[in-house]
């Protein structure tokens, strides 16, 4: 079964996202749609290699499905939108994004799903801690003293991390960003400034791919309703 993934966010998503997916679904085959991949030759600047969330990933969206089903009609089984929530709510965000696609031409006989990380990828790295963070040589010496400083001094709660930060409505966005506590969580003043502090960009997408979902799934509830889709659909389709 073909899913095109048209995913929001940024270099975690990017890096990780699909690889996660293709690990998990085997039987699925997953196409990036966005971010679109450039093609060789100079490179673009770092913002236009990202993809846009929110509104930007709706406007993305509404772009690139038209000339996918131009150019490769009859292919998809699946269109799946997956973008970073942000604090914001997920059933009005959903029922954007599914509006969105249904003013598309050709687009109404084909399965739909709308999945977040909320509020952000690093959430489902919380969410399975052990297997993650914890086992990884970059942070396995520290990451007792990590979890402690996120728990006390940034209230993320390991038992439902997708409820960390609320929602700034003049920013559209959490009023904290998870990712950037996680960092900071690496390079406390009685760390050895010699040790790797976290990088969104390389540690999440290598991370993802350690984490256990029936561990996610336990305290991450959208991560569930995401994983369990895409299990029934790829297994059974």
């Amino acid at each position: 079964m073909v899913v095109w993934v048209f995913a929001g966010g940024g270099e975690a998503e990017v890096r990780g996202l699909i690889p996660f997916l293709e690990k998990n679904f085997p039987a699925c085959k997953f196409e990036r749609k966005t971010p679109v991949r450039h093609k060789p030759g100079p490179k673009p600047n770092k913002a236009a290699s990202y993809g846009g969330t929110g509104q930007s990933l709706i406007k993305q969206i509404s772009e690139q499905l038209p000339i996918a089903l131009k150019y490769q009609p009859n292919t998809c089984n699946l269109i799946l939108v997956f973008d970073d929530l942000d604090c914001r709510k997920p059933d009005e965000q959903k029922e954007k994004i599914l509006e969105a696609i249904s003013k598309i031409e050709g687009s109404t006989d084909i399965a739909k799903f709308v999945g977040f990380a909320a509020p952000e990828l690093e959430s489902w790295i919380i969410g399975d801690w052990k297997n993650s963070i914890g086992q990884h040589p970059d942070f396995r010496s520290r990451h007792q003293r990590m979890r402690w400083w996120l728990s006390t001094q940034r209230n993320v709660g390991f038992d439902s991390p997708e409820s960390f930060s609320e929602y700034d409505p003049e920013r559209d966005c959490c009023q904290e960003k998870l990712s950037e506590a996680l960092i900071e969580s690496s390079v406390l003043n009685e760390f050895d400034s010699t040790l790797p502090r976290y990088s969104k960009g390389l540690h999440t997408p290598l991370l993802l791919l350690d984490i256990q979902p029936n561990e996610v799934q336990q305290r991450c509830p959208l991560f569930r309703e995401l994983y369990n889709y895409l299990n029934s659909f790829c297994q059974n389709s």
